[in-house]
């Protein structure tokens, strides 16, 4: 049996371990987390440097991409630098292919296609294939980088914006140390005040541990469109009076697990001892017929 495991710096309480199969190869998917600790994950990394089949980063990306280019980060790649044998991949390629089709892939549960009056993403410097998801079933997109991330109350409206906005920004992000990287605050902690964006928007999406600490009480008759979803967390959306929850990864044993693990256990499945292209991760989905899933509440 093949092994794909995830190295995250988020909480340890979210650790998982289930066994997958595709078309009959069975892969253990496993993720570890060391609760914002950046010296044990880089320990655990290189520990497990040759003898698991397939690494992923949680928590924080390696690279961001932005139309065709790859910015380093470099305070993250220290953390697989001694890492030399196996394939390790951040979720990246997963973003720019599952989530970037999540709307053409979930089942809509009746004939219409989803469409949104306003969306808000608190935070899309990592997900820019989600922003272009979204922005094709949105009248209206307002993303929150600038309030979120660096306290500038203003919002940038618009696909187009938000690229511009992040051409200057992303070489700069490139130097950040993990502190500005790696969010490790408490979820009930207070943020930017996002509340009207949060109130106006019918959709809301983005990583959902991020966007827990800014979501208001009051939820009623909103999409949430994330990633790593538990059935706690599925449960405190739903008593907020969520409608609609869309994971943009499949579920396994009652959880949706972030891309970074998925695209390990994919990573492993395909058995290249590398990180796998776009190309041939957008072949596997249609293979496997991976797709996102969505609940919806009355």
């Amino acid at each position: 049996m093949k092994r794909a495991v995830s190295i995250s710096l988020g909480s340890s309480t979210r650790d998982k371990r289930v066994i997958v199969e595709y078309k009959g190869d069975r892969i253990a998917l496993e993720r570890i987390g060391t609760d914002g600790d950046v010296v044990r994950a880089r320990r655990l990394f290189a520990a497990l440097d040759g003898a698991v089949d397939a690494l992923g980063v949680g928590g924080v990306d390696l690279y961001l991409r932005l139309d065709g280019r790859e910015y380093p980060l470099r305070a993250a790649l220290a953390l697989v630098e001694d890492v030399r044998q196996t394939p390790v991949v951040d979720g990246r390629g997963l973003k720019h292919t599952l989530e970037r089709r999540v709307f053409e892939l979930v089942d809509p549960l009746d004939e219409r296609p989803l469409r949104f009056r306003r969306a808000f993403i608190p935070m899309t410097v990592d997900r820019v294939g989600l922003a272009e998801a979204v922005s094709e079933v949105a009248e209206e997109v307002v993303f929150g980088d600038l309030i979120v991330g660096l306290g500038v109350p203003i919002p940038i409206r618009g696909i187009g914006s938000y690229r511009r906005v992040a051409r200057c920004l992303f070489p700069i992000v490139s130097y950040f140390p993990m502190r500005l990287l790696y969010y490790a605050g408490s979820p009930e902690s207070n943020g930017p005040n996002c509340d009207r964006h949060l109130r106006e928007a019918d959709l809301i999406a983005g990583d959902f541990l991020f966007m827990r600490q800014y979501l208001p009480d009051d939820l009623s008759g909103k999409t949430i469109l994330t990633n790593t979803t538990t059935p706690e967390n599925v449960a405190f959306l739903r008593a907020r009076g969520v409608r609609r929850i869309i994971t943009t990864t499949p579920r396994y044993d009652g959880r949706s697990f972030g891309t970074n693990l998925l695209e390990a256990g994919l990573t492993a499945y395909a058995g290249r001892r590398r990180p796998l292209s776009t190309e041939e991760l957008s072949g596997l989905i249609a293979e496997l017929d991976l797709r996102p899933t969505m609940q919806v509440f009355e």
